[in-house]
């Protein structure tokens, strides 16, 4: 296996990434602000045009950038799932989050994750109505803050780093529209301090920048819905794992790009917290 033959925390090269998120997140804006008629796939999912429109200008912009590396978007992958997958490859979920962003609430994102030999190395998660971007580093994950029209300059971004869990007391994290029975039992075997509502990739945002101990998945959701989110955490110093402890991983043809149950974490130390 090889790795990508660029480095994606170049400062130009992340620059690009992050430009492209902020373009996408202007795209969207133009939808939440004029109204958009919300479909259905065919896993009655649902989506939109800003969706679609948000995704055609991230795989253009990418395509310009770096050519010859592998683009696999949600909307492309419903209408044609690739059959092979290279090393190194991006996910893209153009729109995370239609649900809040149909309903005119605030916790949708853009998410831009590059993956190599199966594991996320860099992520970019824009989200464009609280007017923050994420993205990795090499030593800490990064947010800005930033209108989608605004001049963009990376080196001004505040570094993230996470803190060890208080065990007397999580702020545990759950999602908005997907908790089930599973994820209310292992909220139950915890002491937690407060319990956070949330949607999209926003929910790993906020481990990374300590505003969340605790985040467990137990509903489905697709690689493009968790690697940008995966790279910016575990650049802060967070863990995304499976529910034995491996490192969370992609590239999962077999169960086509659909991914199983998994913990995240702002720090290792979550256990200490069970009852």
């Amino acid at each position: 296996m090889s790795g990508p033959d660029f480095d994606p925390h170049a400062p130009a090269f992340m620059h690009a990434m992050c430009q492209m998120a902020l373009d996408a997140g202007a795209v969207i804006m133009t939808h939440y602000k004029n109204g958009v008629a919300e479909e259905k796939k065919a896993d009655k999912s649902p989506v939109t045009q800003a969706d679609r429109d948000a995704e055609i200008l991230l795989e253009k912009a990418l395509g310009e950038l770096v050519p010859h590396v592998q683009v696999i978007g949600e909307e492309a992958h419903e209408a044609a799932a690739p059959t092979s997958l290279d090393d190194v490859f991006f996910l893209l979920d153009p729109l995370d989050g239609t649900r809040d962003f149909v309903a005119r609430k605030d916790n949708f994102t853009v998410n831009i994750g590059l993956v190599s030999n199966r594991y996320p190395i860099a992520g970019v998660i824009y989200a464009p109505v609280h007017e923050k971007l994420y993205f990795s580093g090499t030593q800490c994950a990064y947010r800005l803050t930033i209108a989608p029209d605004g001049a963009l300059d990376i080196s001004k971004a505040e570094p993230l780093m996470t803190q060890k869990a208080d065990p007397q007391g999580l702020r545990v994290i759950a999602s908005r529209s997907h908790r089930g029975e599973k994820t209310d039992q292992m909220i139950a075997s915890l002491n937690v301090k407060n319990t956070i509502a949330a949607a999209s990739s926003y929910k790993f945002c906020l481990l990374a920048e300590g505003t969340a101990d605790f985040y467990p998945r137990y509903g489905r959701t697709m690689e493009w819905d968790t690697a940008a989110g995966q790279a910016i955490l575990e650049a802060a110093g967070g863990i995304v794992t499976t529910e034995d402890g491996e490192r969370f991983s992609y590239g999962k043809l077999e169960r086509g790009l659909d991914n199983p149950s998994f913990i995240a974490a702002a720090a290792d130390n979550w256990q200490d917290a069970l009852k």
